[in-house]
């Protein structure tokens, strides 16, 4: 399907537009089948002065499709005599003609010389606006005429070429990059239109919009029929069916969202033609390969219909007797509140009996059951009472249980709750005679005797506790915090092990009212001595992080600029060395972390081990470049990076690292500032480079016409920088 386009005034016509989406669809449908394409002159050039036709004009291609403008036409008529009217060539736009051999005026024009059976007519219903470059949908209404009179377009007119209106796309929509896209199709065989709108397909009778003749526009105010899962078609005719019918002649329909036209050739009375069918095959205009697929899906859905045909009854029935049997045994679930024959039941079976399809199995009521096999009051709001009738219509039917009747409550279990409910109370008149000692315990005025350790972070929880009842099983002992791993005090300066002393009364107040098993809960006299292995660990610990408190404090004193991690003005003449970013950040994060967290971090590897890996064996050069360095007024500085490239330290830090971790002092890569020769001779590690003086220093960063002006400074290194990091091929 070629779309050509003469209406661009400064814009030769497109030649193919074969790559469009629609036209590739309809060329797969009729791959198979047998159709004769048509023939469409692209351009048809006449020189204005000699009168001569250009030599492109006798070449022509085939199209199935014409893309028209509506913009400013009315009909269909309107915008096909714009299609094929003469455009003039004139002064920017002249043309070259061969035998004038020179740019003269011309007129261009679009000829048809045959038709093919279908014909498209792609509306643009868009347009460019050049001031916001966005598409806007032209919404106009737009007519177009049941049947079309195609013979007088050709270049030899003639009146046998009558098509019929077959199809509607349509767009949905205001916005030219969203909307719906739906189409309307005629059914050949007996007038019917139809609507596809996705998954759903709708009746719309006689006329293309569903709607009685006269009746032009295609508003949504229409009751299309449907398909439903019976295979039957349902319409608002109340079952007459309208008899099929073909378009009249001079009938017209608009459309403010039409976007594809498809009319299909007839000869003068109204009927396809044989020679312009697109295929014929059993009564169908599909090709072959098209037709066995719809005949397939056609038969796997009428056999999925009849099966739901087959097991609707069945469904139904089920679902109805299912309603019924809730509804009667519901109904009967009320006991009589004077009458003790009623039964227990699990609320949460209940309720799964009741709103699902299919109900459960069996019976269960055993979430409902306490340790006894009885029914316990702490279990009321999981179960519901029913009358005896309505738990024989379900335990006959469903089985399961164990039964419980209104007799099987549990005593043992109401008189163990009794009995909590008058520990609590005993418990918390107690709390209140022996809050004064807690707190006073807790100030540190204990002064009773003997008196016994607690944690004191327990009793501070214990006077805070908002409820007052008895301890759960749940509590952790008094002591539990102060016990070590040996069975023994905790030292008071071990982490979680503070305490206090509290008089003898209230430890065996504590003592008794405690959940714990007895035997469990270690007593504490205020003179117990603290565990001696314990205590000695934990000296060892402290006297170890006292040693390690002092090495830290004293690097950082030696090394101060460095803790920093601030860049340092770099003078040219003076030594310095070179260190991992990533090992001189480990070793700030490891010197600065103190107090609780002094030992959580653990040490820089070895110093010398990191330079050696950076030292390539084979070439014996550096693996890294230094970072680079930066020039700003009068001073030289590196950057800085914590984790990439090499950073200069004093030749004074490198001496104490060599001291403090373990390095050679002979071992290190040492460096110093130089200035390329020139800027294109900037190497870093090159040896080449010539060393500057302080003097010249100063009239390389202030002197604009003096010849170190264009010089860079850059890090010479010893050992040099290798050519492989440094992003150099040598040759």
């Amino acid at each position: 399907m070629s779309r050509p386009n003469t209406r661009n005034k400064n814009k030769r016509p497109r030649a193919d537009e074969s790559n469009s989406p629609s036209v590739a669809v309809f060329k797969k449908i009729h791959s198979t089948g047998d159709i004769s394409k048509s023939d469409i002159c692209i351009i048809f050039i006449r020189c204005s002065s000699c009168g001569k036709d250009s030599a492109a004009s006798s070449k022509s291609e085939d199209f199935y499709e014409l893309e028209l403008n509506i913009k400013g036409f009315n009909n269909l008529e309107e915008s096909l005599d714009d299609y094929f009217s003469e455009e003039g060539l004139v002064g920017e736009n002249q043309y070259f003609c061969e035998s004038c051999q020179k740019r003269v005026d011309a007129t261009r024009c679009i000829k048809l010389r045959s038709l093919p059976p279908v014909v498209n007519f792609q509306l643009k219903r868009y347009v460019f606006l050049p001031k916001t470059t966005t598409k806007k949908k032209i919404s106009s209404s737009f007519s177009f005429p049941g049947q079309l009179d195609m013979g007088k377009r050709l270049s030899n007119p003639t009146s046998s070429y009558t098509y019929e209106l077959a199809a509607i796309l349509i767009h949905k929509g205001t916005a030219a990059n969203s909307g719906h896209y739906v189409a309307h199709i005629k059914d050949e065989s007996n007038g019917q239109w139809w609507e596809f709108d996705d998954e759903t397909v709708s009746k719309l009778g006689l006329h293309p919009f569903g709607e009685n003749l006269g009746k032009t526009s295609n508003k949504d105010d229409r009751k299309p029929q449907g398909i439903s899962i019976e295979g039957s078609v349902t319409n608002n005719n109340n079952g007459h069916q309208e008899a099929a019918s073909s378009s009249s002649p001079g009938e017209m329909f608009s459309s403010t969202d039409a976007y594809m036209l498809m009319y299909k050739c007839t000869n003068k009375d109204g009927n396809a033609t044989e020679s312009n069918k697109i295929m014929e095959f059993n009564n169908s205009l599909l090709p072959h390969h098209f037709l066995d697929e719809i005949n397939e899906q056609n038969a796997s859905c009428m056999k999925s219909c009849e099966e739901y045909q087959s097991k609707k009854g069945s469904h139904l029935a089920y679902i109805t007797e299912r309603r019924q049997e809730v509804k009667s045994i519901l109904i009967e679930a009320p006991a009589n509140p004077e009458d003790n024959s009623y039964f227990w039941i699990s609320t949460d079976w209940l309720r799964q009996w009741a709103d699902n399809i299919t109900p459960p199995l069996s019976i269960d009521n055993g979430p409902i059951q306490c340790e006894h096999g009885k029914v316990p009051v702490s279990k009321l709001t999981s179960m519901k009472r029913l009358s005896a009738a309505a738990w024989q219509k379900l335990f006959s039917k469903y089985g399961g249980g164990p039964t419980l009747s209104g007799d099987d409550f549990c005593m043992v279990c109401l008189k163990d709750g009794a009995k909590n409910a008058v520990s609590a109370d005993v418990y918390r008149d107690r709390k209140e005679s022996f809050k004064n000692l807690a707190e006073a315990a807790l100030a540190g005025s204990c002064s009773d005797s003997p008196s016994y350790f607690i944690s004191k972070a327990w009793l501070t929880h214990w006077l805070r506790r908002k409820n007052a009842g008895i301890l759960s099983d749940a509590d952790n002992g008094p002591t539990s915090a102060l016990r070590c791993r040996h069975g023994y005090l905790l030292p008071e300066h071990a982490p979680g092990a503070k305490r206090v002393s509290v008089p003898e009364s209230l430890w065996l107040f504590l003592y008794q009212t405690i959940s714990e098993k007895v035997d469990d809960v270690v007593t504490f006299p205020s003179d117990c001595q603290p565990c001696k292995i314990c205590s000695q660990e934990l000296s060892d610990v402290a006297s170890v992080e006292g040693n390690l408190r002092a090495v830290k404090l004293e690097q950082r004193y030696k090394h101060e600029k460095l803790i920093s991690g601030k860049s340092f003005a770099l003078r040219p003449g003076e030594k310095y060395y070179l260190v991992p970013s990533s090992w001189l950040s480990e070793w700030r994060a490891y010197i600065t972390t103190t107090g609780k967290n002094i030992s959580s971090l653990p040490e820089p590897q070895s110093l010398e081990a990191v330079v050696s890996s950076l030292i390539c064996e084979k070439h014996s050069r550096l693996l890294q470049k230094p970072l680079d360095l930066v020039c700003k007024r009068g001073s030289i500085t590196q950057k800085t990076s914590n984790n990439d490239g090499l950073t200069i330290i004093p030749e004074y830090d490198w001496k104490l690292f060599s001291e403090e971790w373990s390095a050679t002092p002979g071992k290190g890569i040492s460096a110093e500032i130089a200035f390329s020769k020139d800027a294109q001779d900037k190497v870093h590690g090159s040896s080449e480079a010539m060393p500057i003086t302080d003097g010249n220093l100063d009239q390389s960063l202030y002197g604009a016409n003096d010849d170190f002006g264009a010089r860079e400074p850059y890090v010479r290194t010893d050992p040099e920088v290798s050519y492989c990091s440094s992003g150099i091929t040598e040759l």
